[in-house]
């Protein structure tokens, strides 16, 4: 079904979730895997740059190791991810590095946001949909390390 899964990873607690679940999407149905941090590239990080000499460079370091813990991840998973950081909005990114992939599915995490900090920041996340043509699975299945090394083991065990 699924042939080209592309993970959207930013190190949070949704983001790990997206990771997990899509692996195991990624492993149950034999799917390459491509996985993806976008370094919010608008006005909070023009901000900071503004407030704190290289508070950009600082910004990038962090998400390159997140990045890296991200593939660490999947790669103890037995999987041979394409990582990728990218600078921009989240959804063009993300949209645009799938269509480069050629992705059949995208994963992303979700963070509730109350209605003032949805009001303050902007609908980010909001039109993901606008940004691509490929299927989008929104993971909130707080899938646990253990559990998917149980599944793997259990998929891997040989059938009588």
């Amino acid at each position: 079904m699924y042939k080209r899964i592309l993970l959207a990873y930013d190190g949070s607690l949704e983001g790990r979730t997206a990771l997990r679940e899509g692996a195991l999407l990624a492993r149950l149905c034999g799917a390459e895997v491509f996985l993806l941090s976008v370094l919010d590239d608008t006005n909070t990080l023009l901000m900071a740059e503004a407030g704190l000499a290289g508070a950009s460079v600082r910004m990038e370091a962090d998400f390159t190791e997140i990045l890296e813990e991200g593939v660490t991840r999947l790669r103890k998973l037995g999987f041979d991810p394409v990582a990728k950081l990218v600078r921009g909005q989240p959804a063009q990114e993300i949209g645009k590095f799938a269509g480069q992939i050629g992705a059949d599915l995208i994963v992303v995490g979700h963070r509730r946001q109350n209605a003032f900090d949805r009001w303050w920041s902007g609908p980010k996340g909001a039109y993901l949909m606008d940004y691509t043509d490929c299927s989008f699975l929104v993971a909130r299945n707080l899938v646990t390390d253990e559990a998917i090394d149980a599944l793997l083991v259990t998929r891997e065990q040989p059938r009588d």
